[in-house]
C-alpha cells in the first residue's frame, strides 16, 4: 500500500493519503486543512483523488474537506454529516463551521468501498463524535483510528455532543483487532493495535 501523510497544520491534525500499491488513484482521509498542499502531495506522487473519508466531523479534520473534494464524494457517516449543513442542530459546540460540501455520500456501520484499488471496511465507533468511523483497509493492512486511539491515549469524550458510554463500547471493539494491524490515528504517530493493547494506559484501564 502507499502511503503518505499532511500534518502541518496548528492541530497536528494527520490527513492520510492511501492507494494500492500501483494504483494512480488515491483516497483523503480527513483533509482539515491547506487543500492546495494536499493536492500538491499527491500530484508529487502521481496520485489522482478520487474521495474523501471523514473519520468524524470535527473541524480539525473536516474544515477544508469541502474546499479539497470540490466535485469529488465525501464519505461521512448520517450522524455527523448534519455538521456539514446544521452545525447548530449537530451540537459539537464549536465557533468555526466547515467549508461547504457538494457530494456527501452517507456510510454505515460494515459498509465496504472499494476506492483507489484498496477495500475498505467502515465501522462506526460512536462516542467522540455521534457520527466518529474507523476506516479498516483491506483487513489487516492498516486502521485509520480518527480520534478514536492514539498512540498511548484515546479521544475526548466530553464534547456536547459526545457519548462516553459509547465511546468505551467503541474502545472494546477497537481492542477486537488484530495485534499486528497497523494504526493510523488522527494525531501522532502511527502504532500498532498490539502496542496499544499492552501499553496504553487507557486501554489497559478499560480492560
Amino acid at each position: 500500500m502507499w502511503l503518505d501523510v499532511f500534518n502541518a497544520n496548528p492541530y497536528g491534525t494527520n490527513c492520510w493519503l492511501l492507494s494500492a500499491e500501483g494504483s494512480d488513484e488515491a483516497i483523503v482521509v480527513d483533509p482539515g486543512f491547506s487543500p492546495e498542499d494536499v493536492r500538491e502531495l499527491l500530484s508529487r506522487a502521481g496520485k489522482t483523488p478520487v474521495a474523501v473519508l471523514a473519520t468524524h466531523a470535527h473541524v480539525d479534520h473536516v474544515g477544508e474537506a469541502g474546499g479539497f473534494a470540490g466535485e469529488l464524494p465525501i464519505y461521512v457517516h448520517d450522524a455527523d454529516a448534519l455538521a456539514f449543513t446544521d452545525p447548530a442542530a449537530w451540537g459539537a459546540g464549536f465557533e468555526q463551521t466547515l467549508a461547504p460540501a457538494q457530494h456527501l455520500r452517507s456510510i454505515a456501520d460494515g459498509d465496504l468501498l472499494r476506492l483507489a484499488g484498496l477495500e475498505i471496511q467502515v465501522l462506526h465507533t460512536p462516542g467522540h463524535t455521534p457520527g466518529h468511523c474507523i476506516f479498516r483497509i483491506d483487513l489487516e493492512v492498516a486502521c485509520c483510528s480518527g480520534d478514536l486511539v492514539f498512540a498511548g491515549s484515546i479521544g475526548r469524550s466530553d464534547f456536547p455532543n459526545s457519548d462516553p458510554s459509547a465511546m468505551l463500547s467503541s474502545l472494546q471493539r477497537f481492542l477486537e483487532l488484530p495485534d499486528a494491524m497497523p494504526v493510523l490515528p488522527g494525531h501522532g504517530p502511527q502504532t500498532t493495535v498490539g502496542r496499544e493493547r499492552t501499553s496504553n494506559p487507557f486501554l489497559l484501564e478499560l480492560a
